[in-house]
Formats: C-alpha cells, sequence, structure tokens
C-alpha cells in the first residue's frame, strides 16, 4: 500500500471502532493481531475493544497525528470521555478526562498484524 492508501485504510479502521461495527473488524485487523507483545488474535482484540466501550461508554477516537510510513502507522489518538469507573487503576468514576494514546501499527497483508500503544496516564492523574 502506498503511504496514502495505507492512511485511508487507517482512518477507515477508525470509523470502524467509533462506530462499533465489529463484524467489519476483521476487514482489518489479523487473525493472530499482537497487542502490546501479547498474542490477542482477532477475537480478543474485539473483545479487548468491546470492553473499552463498555467501560467508558462516550468512547470516541480522535485522530490528531497520523504518520504514515508504510508499513507502519504512527498516531496520537485523542480522548475527551467519561470512563464510568476505575480506569488505568484510577478511581476516574463518571468524570471526564482528556488524554492521548501513541500508537504504532504495523500492516501485513493489508491488515493490522501488531499494535504498540501507551496511554498517557499522568495526564489523566493530574486531572484527578
Amino acid at each position: 500500500m502506498t503511504r496514502t492508501d495505507l492512511s485511508d485504510f487507517y482512518r477507515d479502521y477508525i470509523a470502524c471502532l467509533n462506530k462499533q461495527d465489529w463484524p467489519k473488524l476483521g476487514q482489518f485487523v489479523d487473525d493472530e493481531v499482537i497487542h502490546n507483545g501479547r498474542r490477542l488474535g482477532l477475537s480478543g482484540y474485539r473483545k479487548m475493544l468491546e470492553r473499552d466501550f463498555a467501560e467508558i461508554p462516550d468512547l470516541y477516537f480522535n485522530v490528531q497525528m497520523l504518520i504514515s510510513d508504510p508499513p507502519y502507522i504512527a498516531s496520537r489518538l485523542a480522548f475527551d470521555c467519561a470512563p464510568k469507573e476505575r480506569f488505568l487503576g484510577l478511581p476516574v468514576n463518571g468524570r471526564r478526562v482528556s488524554f492521548a494514546e501513541n500508537v504504532i501499527y504495523e500492516f501485513g497483508d493489508k491488515k493490522i498484524v501488531e499494535v504498540w500503544s501507551v496511554i498517557d496516564k499522568a495526564a489523566i492523574e493530574a486531572q484527578l
């Protein structure tokens, strides 16, 4: 994929997440996907995302920055949401918090095969 194709594909993936269109997730994510060094597979990755949306009903992925260098995408995702209870071990309990996630994705055969993700927990702590 070209840089533009990969960027467009990634934005379609983010739209899929924001719509919670789980049946389409397999169009974007490999069956054997690895997340932060752990092989979750597509079903485990989907369960992780479903849990995130259950714990954060107003979760919305906002692409703040995107760098495409095939086969990789680097993205800074911005969030402004109100997790229901604990989030990252913090007692958020429905308070609105803003934070960012820095994510690198590796693509293989036109699907995400590996994800490295770091959430700015210190930004959340500063708001509590």
